[in-house]
């Protein structure tokens, strides 16, 4: 039995210095074998099924960027497009207030002359209705005045103790007040 102890052992310390199975020569071949299988294995999966799946998956995503950068370019343009068209519209507005404000100006100064017009004959009107009136009012003042004096001229010739007749009383006062 100690032979077998000693076998057993001898065996362990053989299996020990052996260490790891992939540094072991002896079964280089098998592994270089098993390693070029799973190589060409690989490869084939890779280039069959993985590699054109990612690429098909690239090509889509550079197609969609390319397809988006050209949305967006021309999104770009029409947003430049809209801009022009809202700054024509503001200075069309612009220039339509302004005509509209002229206008406007012209037709409230146009209201205004006829009022001030209107005005003018008014004041007119009631300045020569005024000098009328005024007019008449100094010729009744005269007359007035004339009557006063013809009246006074005979009291005062009748006080004196003479008697005046009333057409030399009368021609005496118009031509006292002619000057």
């Amino acid at each position: 039995m100690a032979t077998q102890t000693q076998d057993a052992g001898q065996a362990a310390v053989e299996t020990a210095k052996v260490g790891m199975p992939q540094l072991d020569f002896s079964t280089f071949s098998n592994q270089i074998f098993w390693l070029v299988v799973t190589l060409v294995v690989i490869y084939f999966i890779l280039s069959r099924i993985a590699l054109p799946r990612i690429g098909g998956a690239l090509a889509d995503r550079a197609g969609t960027i390319t397809n988006d950068l050209a949305e967006a370019e021309e999104l770009k343009q029409r947003a430049l497009e809209a801009e022009q068209a809202y700054e024509k519209a503001l200075a069309d507005a612009r220039a339509e207030a302004q005509s509209i404000n002229i206008a406007m100006r012209a037709e409230i100064q146009a209201q205004l002359d006829v009022e001030l017009a209107k005005a003018d004959a008014q004041i007119s009107a009631r300045t020569a209705e005024a000098a009328a009136a005024l007019g008449e009012i100094r010729n009744s003042a005269m007359v007035s005045v004339k009557d006063v004096a013809k009246a006074t001229a005979k009291e005062i010739v009748a006080v004196m103790g003479g008697k005046a007749d009333a057409k030399t009383v009368t021609t005496a006062v118009t031509a006292r007040m002619k000057g």
